[in-house]
């Protein structure tokens, strides 16, 4: 695919010395869904702002859609709709009026039937002659993500788009972005609800200190770095682990009742056969057994530790 972003060696340091981001580069294609996830103070915020032509970078380190943002500020600007994480809406202004008004602030001609019709697909349409302030937090954040749009950008940036958010209306926001995305925009959102990440992006950017950890198809992620987990139910509690099944990397629950065994889908063996061939050895009596595939939180959390 083609990338509609690209990044090339950022670095950005700030008049204390502190550095947000270390050469990072990234190319992001056009279309797709890119979750950024990183701890508070990772560098996400800065780098949006980079891309967004709000901080200065040096000439040739960021393209939109083939224009350079140090250069071609506003032709590059105008093919980005932003929603920061902060609700900035004008209170007293209706929904119809704030979000027509974002659309001039670009130069684009009056499109009532736009308007409306973007209003409809984030269910404000029916509050379009409300005031802003008489409406909930997700309704307003929803307000902010039809101003981000009005101008018909070909990429949206939305930095934590559902904090604050119930979880109802969260997957509301979840479907929002899924219809944008068959439209052909290019949504890329920073997010501390993992959860959202592994259910509507496509691929993953770990940022931690600045630097870009990863970046990767999110189902190829959780198969390279994920591991499995098959747990043993026992029908009578064991008192330890016998030291015939050391070699494996097992744990037992407080109860007794259950025996944890953690190993690579990538390797050549398992170790599966053996080590039920060496619980029957042991006289343990097996109830059932389950298995379960690493979350791409656990992934996350282990990268950043690391």
């Amino acid at each position: 695919m083609t990338s509609i972003i690209s990044i090339k060696n950022l670095t950005k340091t700030y008049s204390n010395g502190f550095h947000a981001l270390l050469n990072l580069s990234l190319e992001i294609e056009e279309g797709e869904i890119l979750a950024l996830l990183g701890p508070n103070g990772a560098g996400k915020t800065t780098l949006i702002s980079s891309v967004c032509g709000l901080l200065s970078v040096p000439k040739n380190t960021i393209t939109i859609g083939g224009f350079d943002v140090s250069e071609d500020y506003r032709k590059s600007r105008s093919l980005i709709g932003l929603v920061p994480q902060e609700i900035t809406i004008e209170p007293f202004e209706t929904v119809m009026n704030a979000v027509s008004f974002s659309r001039g602030l670009f130069g684009k001609p009056k499109n009532s039937a736009y308007i409306e019709q973007l209003l409809t697909d984030l269910s404000l349409y029916n509050k379009r002659n409300q005031k802003n302030m008489t409406l909930s937090g997700g309704m307003k954040r929803r307000v902010m993500i039809a101003k981000a749009l009005s101008h018909e950008p070909k990429i949206l940036f939305l930095d934590e788009p559902t904090a604050g958010v119930d979880v109802e209306l969260r997957k509301d926001m979840w479907d929002v972005i899924a219809r944008l995305k068959e439209s052909g925009v290019t949504v890329i959102l920073t997010t501390h609800y993992i959860e959202e990440a592994e259910e509507i992006a496509d691929r993953i950017g770990v940022i931690n200190k600045g630097e870009l950890l990863l970046v990767e198809g999110k189902n190829e992620l959780i198969q390279r770095m994920g591991s499995k987990n098959l747990l043993i139910e026992l029908q009578e509690p064991a008192k330890k682990i016998p030291t015939s099944l050391s070699r494996f990397n097992l744990t037992l629950s407080n109860d007794g009742m259950q025996l944890n065994y953690i190993y690579d889908v990538r390797a050549q063996k398992t170790g599966i056969v053996d080590l039920l061939s060496e619980l029957k050895k042991a006289s343990f009596k097996l109830r059932d057994l389950q298995t379960s595939q690493s979350t791409l939180e656990e992934i996350f959390v282990n990268l950043v530790k690391e």
